[in-house]
């Protein structure tokens, strides 16, 4: 999928704010109320900008962080409505309405992965809790980095090339019974192929056995952006670690759910799921 750069199509109703500035004598220091945006205006997509470092932004009701010189990134999730709202507070408000698009998803059987995985016992989905909360926990680490806005703008590169078995947003059926959408893409590899990082940032999860994952890496990008990658074979990471794009994290495996060898990569900007495919150069031959 070519990645897409286009500006965000934005409806701006910021004339009754901006004439009140005018009529308070108080200008905005950052001139133009409204904001503009690039990136990918899209359902998964995401989009950057920059306003005064002062200023507060707020997207549908959620606070954005700010980096010191004003640079913002916002992710629209897999489910985002067409029409979202971005509030930004200064010397005067202002709101704009980003016309999301929208996409439609395809349907995919999985067939073949552990009946465990798609109905758990107690006991499994003790576990499962007490794993999700871990990962709550990493991605609720807030790291102030830029790697993400600048992977963001410069493009990602690839974890791991090869053939594209699992597309962001698709719902899945495993062995029969649904489950919940696909929030990765999912690149098919022989066991131990390295996987490598797509961008600069921190280790803030190394996991070697969840349940549903297997071996599991979550690599802070900063400012809410993160990557994950799932089902490795060997964790080669800790922590902690400080990582550059094409740095090694792990191998490619078969762990978790999963019915052969591949890396599941996933990208979130806080809770919204991010398509990485729309981050990337197309998938080299």
């Amino acid at each position: 999928m070519r990645q897409r750069f286009a500006a965000a199509t934005i409806h701006r109703y910021c004339a009754a704010a901006l004439a009140l500035a005018i009529h308070a004598g108080s200008i905005p220091a950052w001139g133009n109320p409204c904001v503009t945006l690039h990136g990918n205006a899209i359902q998964g997509g995401v989009l950057w900008g920059q306003i005064d470092p002062d200023s507060r932004v707020m997207l549908a009701g959620r606070a954005v962080p700010l980096q010191t010189d004003g640079q913002f990134l916002l992710g629209l999730g897999r489910d985002a409505p067409a029409a979202v709202q971005l509030t930004v507070t200064g010397a005067a408000t202002c709101e704009q309405v980003i016309t999301v698009e929208q996409r439609d998803y395809p349907l995919q059987s999985v067939t073949g992965v552990p009946q465990q995985t798609v109905t758990p016992s107690d006991e499994h989905v003790e576990r499962i809790r007490v794993e999700r909360e871990k990962v709550r926990a990493a991605k609720a680490r807030r790291l102030a980095r830029t790697d993400g806005l600048v992977a963001v703008q410069q493009g990602f590169v690839w974890p791991v090339t090869g053939r594209i078995s699992g597309v962001y947003g698709s719902q899945r059926i495993y062995n029969g019974t649904p489950g919940t959408p696909h929030y990765g893409i999912d690149v098919a590899r022989p066991e131990g192929t390295p996987v490598t990082a797509p961008a600069s940032g921190e280790v803030t999860l190394a996991e070697p056995d969840l349940f549903y994952s297997g071996g599991t890496v979550i690599v802070d990008h900063g400012y809410g952006l993160s990557s994950s990658f799932l089902h490795l074979s060997e964790v080669l990471v800790s922590v902690g670690d400080e990582l550059d794009a094409g740095d090694l994290i792990g191998t490619v495996g078969a762990t978790g759910r999963a019915t052969g060898p591949h890396l599941d990569w996933r990208i979130s900007w806080f809770n919204e799921r991010i398509d990485p495919q729309l981050l990337v150069p197309s998938m080299p031959d």
